[in-house]
């Protein structure tokens, strides 16, 4: 999925969908993750992600897909158990609708200006490096002039990537800290 927003949750499908139009929905968004029916069955299995509605060929719903895509933004960074435990903190037991503590609509849309104003923030204010210290880096090594933007757009991403490697590791404490007690 592209850096932009995510798909407003009232355009989600309206209609339920069978598993196999849940899974071309989601390789559709999220080009980097291949989802097949048995990842989709597993988080189903290993509680996840709620089951689809019995009886029904279309058991898949809105809901669902709601869960799949605040999922598909956690996979990268989180372990499926861990997962699981992070939705457990807004909704309990995931097939039992009656205990969530906020709903599966509101998680979305709470995601979904989060995303938008953290991608925000970050075109805006380029808070995640310092600019100075970048320079000061990029002077140092004296490179040729032809070669200063391709090393100074490695430091950015190699700088974004520890980053996200320590705010991958403090998620991971956090949520092990606080099902630990």
């Amino acid at each position: 999925m592209s850096m932009g927003n995510l798909v407003p949750y009232e355009d989600l499908p309206k209609y339920d969908l069978f598993l196999s139009q849940v899974i071309d929905y989601l390789n559709d968004k999220f080009t980097e993750e291949k989802y097949t029916n048995n990842i989709v069955q597993n988080y189903i299995k290993s509680e996840v992600i709620s089951k689809p509605e019995d009886s029904k060929k279309r058991g898949y719903t809105k809901l669902h897909l709601a869960q799949l895509v605040l999922l598909s933004y956690m996979r990268p960074v989180l372990t499926t158990e861990e997962i699981r435990k992070v939705f457990r903190l807004a909704f309990n037991d995931i097939n039992d609708r009656s205990d969530d503590i906020i709903s599966w609509e509101n998680a979305y849309k709470i995601f979904s200006d989060i995303q938008k104003d953290s991608f925000q923030d970050f075109l805006t204010d380029h808070k995640f490096f310092d600019e100075d210290k970048l320079n000061t880096i990029i002077e140092d090594l004296k490179l040729k002039d032809k070669d200063e933007e391709k090393i100074k757009i490695f430091i950015i991403v190699m700088t974004l990537i520890a980053q996200a490697s320590v705010i991958k590791k403090l998620v991971q404490k956090i949520v092990s800290d606080y099902h630990d007690e």
